[in-house]
Parts: C-alpha cells; structure tokens; sequence
C-alpha cells in the first residue's frame, strides 16, 4: 500500500507517546545514581546495579519487535504494546522512590526498564509503519523533539520541587528525599497520559491482506520459529545497519557512564558536597538541572536536524553532533564553576538530539518491510551490549584505575563518543 504524507499535527499525534516514555528514562537517568547512593551504595557497585536496563532490553526488545509484527488487534499493530509497557511503567515510577532497600531499587528498575521497552520499541518501528520513505526522518525527528521535550521537564522536577513547591530535600542515610518522591508520582501520570494521547489519536493502517496475514502468522508461528526468525534476521542484516550499528556501540557507553555518574560528579566535584548532607542532594538537583537544558537543546535543534541532513546528510550531521557531545562530556573535567556545566550540556543535547532520530532514519530505508519490528528490536542490541559490559566491567575500571573518580567515568564517556563521530565516515547511506 502506497502511506499517504502526513501532515505536521499528525505526526505530532503519533509520536507524542514518546513525550511520557522520556518521563520515565529521564527520571531514571537523573535519579538512579543518587538513588542507589541514598540508599548505602559505593560508587564502583553502582555500573552493576545499572545492569537491569540492558538485560531487559537485550531479551524484551527482539520479542516485542517480532510479536508487534506480527500482531492485528482491534488496536492494531503497535498500539497494544504501547499500552500494556504505559501500564507497567506508571506502577513501578509509583512504587521507585518507595524503595527502602537497595534490592528493591534495583527490582523495580529491572520492571521499570522492562515495561519501557515494551511501550518504546514498537514506536520506533511506528514511524515506518505510518509513513513514506521520504518522512522517516521528520517522524524520527519529531521523537527527538517530544524526548527533549519531556527530558527538559522530568529532569527539572526535583528542582522544581524544592524551589518552586517547598517541598522538602532533606535526605538521610537510606531515605529518598520527597522532592524526588513527588517528581515520580508526576511523571507516572505523564507517562500513561502521553501514551493515551497517541493510542487514541492515531488510527494505523491494516496490512494489505489481513486475511493472507493471519494465515502466513498461524503457519510460521511459535517460540522457536520466533528464535530462528530473530537469529536469521541478525545473520542478515543489511550493510547499512552493520555500519551504523558500530557507531551505536560506541555512541551509548558515554551516555551509560554520564548517567551513572554525572549528577553524584556534580554534587561532590562541583559543590564539593558529601552524600547525606543538604548541599549535596542540592548539587544533585543542580545537576538534573543541567540535564533538562540538554534536553532543551535536543528539543529545539531537532527541529533543525532534517535540514542539516539534506544539505550535509545524514552521516555527516551525526558525525558532528556526536563530537560535540563528546567535547561537552570531556570539558566537565576542567569545570569549577557551575554555571559553565550548561555549556557542557549544550554539547550534549546536540549529540543526543541526533543520536535520537539518524541512526534510526540512516537504517530505516535498508530494512524489509516485513522486518521492521525485529531489526528495530535486534538494533537496541548495539546499546545495550555495551552498557552490559559497562554494568561487568566498569565497576572494576572505577575501583582499580580511576579510584572512584566520577568525574574521569565521565570524561571516558567523551572519549568513546569522539570514537564513534569518526567511525560515522563508515556509513554508506542506503
């Protein structure tokens, strides 16, 4: 079937679930470090304690591609995914800043992480799904555009908390301050209100013989026709996705070791603070600070990206946003001002608005139709790989090499990001 273009407010319909997901990223990856450190942690068990998100994304995200493919529901497609993963999330957000213990963080934020992936890995493919070749990269720019926009404001909300709503920051060993608490319960919320929005909005297109679909279905299905399915699909992923899956492999390590460490760098390099005191969780919410003007700048440079990649194309776009993330992570090492982490992050939020839509729209074009949930759910293997090995093996880096230092874990993550820039130049462009 030929997909008509859409119009702006329906693209911004359809992507506007990813609004809520970011909710509940953002609040994990401003928070998740402090959190564990409230909660008794040392700074080199912390990459292990990390390990949920991608366990579950290596397993969940493959199963829900292939599933969502070859779903037909009275919702469709994707639609129920988005749902059933909206649900999930919304009671563990509830129930995360609850925690008592470190193995019940830790529990919940393998849920957490579960439940995002079910709603977010069928969104990527959705785009495909809705539009023609010629929008990939609007659609995926637009995702970029609603995740700045939600990462500006959950990352802000402790801070809003404690500034604008006098609610208390106060945090003891072993308790999570209400600043934080609250800021879960109002992305929960969000996170089930953005994916509503979208369910109910955007209607998805039946495939072309529903009939010959449910047949085809019936007769391939199974468990282990699945596992093959999933194993031929990685055997024979097109060159294009080879070539932009290495950068993803170097890409994410800088971002894991950023939201590892960033925010527990800033409370106790920049504001010299130690953990249970006052001053520390307000450099901690300085620094969520920080990561919502990143996400700022996502929010409106992906407005741009479309235009830089037509004039520059795409590899040469991503290639120069991801330098200038790794800058910004590097020049965190030599900042005493505080004020100057917004230069930092202007960087960043270049290379995530980026690193959030063209490696998608670079693939998008190589993958069959057919195939689109599988290669978006095998393509989250080249970020979670190297943040499994990150959770393994950088604990032991932190203990032995950098001494606890959060701020080097985060200049290694610049490093890594310069990598994957350069090995842009590889990417042949379908």
């Amino acid at each position: 079937m030929e997909k008509p273009r859409l119009n702006f407010w329906q693209i911004w319909n359809m992507s506007f679930g990813f609004l809520g997901i970011q909710f509940g990223w953002a609040l994990q990856m401003a928070n998740m470090g402090p959190i564990y450190e409230y909660l008794g942690a040392e700074a080199h068990t912390i990459p292990i304690l990390f390990l949920a998100a991608p366990l579950t994304g290596l397993i969940v995200q493959p199963i829900v591609g292939y599933m969502s493919d070859r779903t037909w529901t009275r919702l469709g497609r994707r639609r129920p995914y988005f749902l059933v993963g909206a649900v999930l999330s919304t009671i563990a957000l509830i129930f995360m800043p609850n925690s008592s213990a470190l193995w019940m963080a830790a529990g919940l934020l393998w849920i957490l992480d579960a439940s995002i992936n079910i709603s977010m890995e069928p969104f990527r493919a959705f785009v495909v799904d809705m539009l023609p070749k010629e929008q990939h990269s609007k659609g995926f720019a637009m995702q970029s555009f609603f995740i700045g926009l939600g990462s500006v404001i959950a990352s802000s909300l402790p801070w809003m908390m404690s500034n604008w709503f006098d609610v208390s920051r106060e945090a003891t060993h072993g308790a999570i301050p209400d600043s934080v608490k609250f800021s879960f319960y109002i992305g929960a919320a969000a996170f089930l209100g953005a994916v509503l929005y979208t369910v109910f909005t955007t209607k998805p297109y039946p495939p072309d013989d529903l009939d010959q679909f449910r047949k085809e279905n019936a007769q391939s299905g199974g468990l282990w026709n699945g596992v093959r399915e999933i194993v031929a699909s990685i055997r024979d992923m097109p060159t294009t996705m080879k070539q932009v899956s290495l950068v993803q492999f170097f890409t994410w390590p800088g971002l894991f070791l950023m939201w590892f460490y960033y925010s527990v760098a800033v409370a106790r390099n920049v504001f010299k603070a130690e953990e249970g005191t006052t001053l520390y969780t307000e450099g901690v919410e300085f620094a969520g600070l920080t990561l919502a003007f990143y996400n700022l700048v996502t929010f409106l440079f992906a407005l741009a990206l479309p235009i830089l990649a037509k004039k520059w194309s795409m590899r040469i776009t991503h290639m120069l946003c991801l330098i200038m993330g790794g800058l910004g992570l590097l020049s965190v090492g030599i900042i005493s001002d505080k004020y100057w982490l917004f230069a930092s992050m202007t960087g960043v939020g270049i290379a995530w608005a980026s690193i959030l839509s063209m490696p998608y729209a670079m693939m998008a074009n190589s993958l069959p139709v057919k195939k689109i949930g599988i290669y978006m759910g095998i393509f989250n293997f080249f970020i979670v790989l190297p943040e499994i090995i990150a959770s393994l093996g950088f604990g032991w880096v932190m203990e032995h090499i950098l001494m606890d230092d959060r701020v080097a874990a985060v200049m290694v993550g610049g490093g890594l990001m310069i990598v994957a820039a350069f090995l842009c130049l590889r990417i042949r462009e379908a």
